[in-house]
């Protein structure tokens, strides 16, 4: 990418959100716009991020068996009527925007349970059929009526949801322990400290509920942990009149061994039951031709979350001033960031083409009459994670490396370069071992 093409503002770090500082910097440079509160739009910087990490949660899931399928947003309101939830979430929680008109009335999907119901039922007509797991990536809508945070709470974001589909309830239990392992997976993968955590089911119903919390100052959740033990709980349990039986389900016997940490909501985990198939009337047939109830589970991420999450942990700072922030190494959409000082323009494009042609996602600040200084600064400000600094120092030949959050640097020879040594490995990241490198010509 090159930067002159992204038109990115000139921004005062001194004047940034000291709160929500990595989306505050976003906001300010012009790649998250507000349309109105809680409506965004995106830039290229993030929403190259979300794809990557919707691959991750693609690989994953596909990985456990589970299929990938798409429901509308827009919904009609009678299944809605069919599971008895449109009061639920139209009147009483006032959740969901509605649509009124001639045709009838809608609801903009702040989640899918119904649909996925109908959808099931209509291919999981056996027994034989079963299990199965159907998930969807795609935008949600939300009434909130106290937006914060910028995408911690927005009221139109992108999450994936699935929705399994199993015989008995022991066969549900498995599943929601597949899904436990696969939300494991994914985060480590996103390199998130999680806290997996027993929690309230709320509207959506059903017997069990787990959330999955990440670890920020940032967090409006409070989240109760065992790290010896992993075990996890919502501090709000604590308040519940039937809070014993959430300690129970983690066998937890004295809550004052439990560490608080701020936290918030990357996705959750839900055992409906038979909530669904039963109030919708939606059956399958079993081993003896009898109509049996499905038990269900649902399951979602929050992708908008999971990028502000990355974005505000990885801040960084200098003498308590806002610098920018580095995105993790392995997850940047651009993994370096090519500087240099006019003198060497020259070898910067050859570089960048370089990069380019071997499948290396790199920025080069085009930019004219900047100085070397101001095209230093603004790394930080796009979460590149390494530089590649063509100054006074480079003769040609060597190559100033230097990570961004820790100020570390190297200089790395041409000659290791097209060795594929361990500094290619660090400058690179993503090259296959079967390229073959060759030099340029000088």
């Amino acid at each position: 990418m090159r930067l002159s093409r992204l038109n990115i503002k000139k921004i005062n770090l001194n004047d940034i959100d000291s709160n929500y500082s990595g989306q505050d910097i976003l906001m300010k440079l012009g790649e998250l716009y507000q349309f109105e509160s809680g409506i965004y739009g995106y830039g290229n910087l993030w929403t190259k991020l979300e794809r990557i990490v919707e691959n991750i949660i693609i690989e994953e899931l596909d990985k456990a068996g589970c299929i990938q399928v798409e429901f509308p947003k827009l919904q009609p309101r009678k299944i809605w009527d069919q599971s008895n939830r449109w009061d639920t979430y139209t009147k009483d929680g006032d959740i969901m925007f509605t649509i009124n008109n001639n045709l009838g009335e809608y609801g903009l999907a702040p989640t899918a349970e119904e649909c996925a119901t109908l959808f099931g039922a209509n291919r999981l007509s056996s027994y034989k059929n079963l299990p199965a797991i159907y998930y969807q990536i795609g935008e949600k809508f939300r009434k909130e009526i106290r937006t914060r945070g910028y995408l911690f709470r927005p009221r139109t974001f992108v999450m994936m949801d699935a929705y399994s589909f199993d015989k008995t309830e022991e066969d549900m239990q498995k599943t929601y322990e597949l899904m436990h392992q696969v939300y494991l997976n994914i985060f480590k993968r996103l390199g998130i400290k999680i806290i997996p955590t027993v929690s309230d089911n709320g509207v959506i119903g059903g017997k069990v509920a787990e959330e999955f919390q990440a670890i920020t100052n940032l967090g409006e959740d409070k989240t109760l942990y065992d790290e010896k033990n992993d075990i996890g709980i919502n501090k709000e349990v604590l308040e519940f009149d039937n809070k014993d039986e959430y300690f129970k389900q983690l066998g937890v016997t004295d809550v004052t061994n439990l560490r608080e940490y701020s936290t918030v909501e990357l996705g959750n985990n839900f055992q409906l039951g038979t909530k669904y198939s039963d109030s919708m009337g939606l059956f399958y047939m079993d081993e003896n031709n009898e109509k049996k109830p499905y038990y269900m589970g649902c399951y979602g991420i929050g992708l908008g979350r999971i990028i502000a999450c990355l974005i505000e942990n990885n801040v960084i700072k200098e003498n308590d001033k806002i610098k920018g922030f580095a995105l993790p190494y392995d997850i940047a959409p651009y993994k370096v960031q090519i500087i240099y000082n006019e003198n060497n323009k020259e070898e910067g494009e050859k570089l960048y083409n370089y990069l380019l042609q071997n499948n290396i996602n790199a920025i080069i600040d085009d930019r004219e009459n900047l100085n070397i200084g101001n095209r230093i600064n603004d790394v930080y400000v796009l979460g590149t994670p390494k530089m590649i600094i063509l100054g006074t120092r480079f003769d040609g030949n060597n190559y100033e490396v230097e990570d961004t959050k820790t100020n570390k640097k190297e200089i790395v020879n041409i000659d290791n370069i097209i060795n594929m040594s361990e500094n290619v490995q660090r400058l690179c990241g993503e090259l296959k071992k079967y390229i073959k490198i060759v030099r340029w010509g000088n």
